[in-house]
């Protein structure tokens, strides 16, 4: 039997990567699978080419797909795309579904990874490439930057509460507070990084300065956008873009009895979500345009963090919009499509 396509799916853990080849014939049969499990290093990745080599047909490129597993599949991916060899890293949420939908009683890293092979071989997938350095520095400054703010926040909770005691002590708050003082300074070294790292590259700039258009949106916001995303690199559609944010609604509806609220799935990156929180609040306060969206959406349901929400996913949407087009955001928009404002108030007012 003929073979049409050849994948390698990887499991990858700190110390190794659990392998699996397959194959796709032409009547759409899936071949057997054979396992190897190589050392998580320069020596490993060669061990596993070597190992494909040995196996896979000559006249068929070979696909190597595996999951982002914090950052252990970080140096395997970028290693094989310095030796162009073709990777595809697939989010886990879509493995996990996946691996639902089959008869797999026992989970372990070799049916994982044969798992994430099956996977490649029923699927076309996008090919993974590397992001562009500016935008992994930006990455790496925005969540290193997320981190500082989070562990503020709890030396906050902790001086409050030292400050409630019946007897604070006043060493212990003396020292709270100068940790705070330098948090608060590393937070804005890295905020003066990212808006240099803006600044050195006028197209950025020039991207972000039309995302900063949106009501609520800022620098900060615009570079987390983009950095998470890779320059929205992969992302075809705004459907696309909220689904990997994990804005896209799930809801679960059979016949009368069965009726689930719908609700955010969550199953993306956080990053994004959280960065969309201050932004929607800010728009939804200060622009008339969001303000009655929001008032729209609860109307509906009554419920401000799920009108909130959806703020939230017309904001991100629209970040994407503008950095596509390469337009600024337009206030007037709705209106110059023929929808009056609702309410009897000058133009200006009615939007933001």
């Amino acid at each position: 039997m003929k073979t049409i396509k050849q994948v390698v799916g990887v499991d990858v853990a700190q110390n190794e990567l659990v392998c699996s080849f397959g194959q796709l014939y032409e009547d759409l049969g899936i071949g057997r699978y054979v396992y190897g499990v190589f050392k998580n290093n320069l020596k490993g990745f060669k061990d596993i080419i070597r190992w494909i080599e040995s196996m896979k047909s000559n006249d068929l490129s070979i696909l190597i797909i595996m999951e982002p597993t914090g950052v252990y599949h970080e140096k395997f991916a970028h290693w094989l795309h310095e030796q162009s060899h073709e990777v595809a890293v697939v989010l886990p949420n879509k493995i996990s579904n996946y691996a639902r939908t089959l008869s797999i009683k026992t989970v372990t890293d070799k049916t994982a990874s044969q798992t994430i092979a099956q996977f490649g071989l029923e699927r076309k997938l996008d090919l993974w490439s590397p992001p562009k350095p500016i935008f992994r520095t930006m990455k790496q400054l925005t969540r290193e930057r997320d981190q500082i703010v989070a562990e503020r926040v709890t030396i906050k909770n902790q001086i409050h509460a030292e400050n409630t005691e019946a007897y604070p002590n006043l060493n212990s708050l003396k020292r709270l507070k100068a940790r705070k003082a330098l948090l608060s300074k590393q937070e804005q070294e890295i905020k003066n990084e990212i808006q240099q790292l803006i600044k050195s590259d006028p197209k950025i700039e020039k991207n972000i300065g039309l995302m900063t258009t949106i009501p609520g949106v800022g620098n900060l916001t615009a570079a987390i956008v983009l950095a998470e995303t890779n320059g929205f690199e992969l992302i075809r559609n705004k459907r696309q873009l909220t689904s990997y944010a994990g804005l896209d609604v799930r809801e679960k509806q059979s016949g009368t009895s069965v009726k689930g609220k719908p609700r955010i799935s969550k199953q993306g990156n956080r990053f994004l979500r959280k960065a969309m929180h201050l932004p929607s609040l800010s728009a939804i306060r200060h622009c008339q345009h969001y303000k009655s969206n929001f008032a729209m959406h609860v109307s509906k349901h009554g419920i401000k963090m799920k009108a909130t929400v959806a703020v939230q996913r017309k904001i991100l949407e629209l970040m994407f919009v503008l950095y596509k087009t390469k337009v600024p955001f337009d206030p007037y928009y709705e209106f110059k499509k023929g929808q009056q404002p609702k309410v009897d108030a000058p133009l200006q007012s009615s939007f933001c």
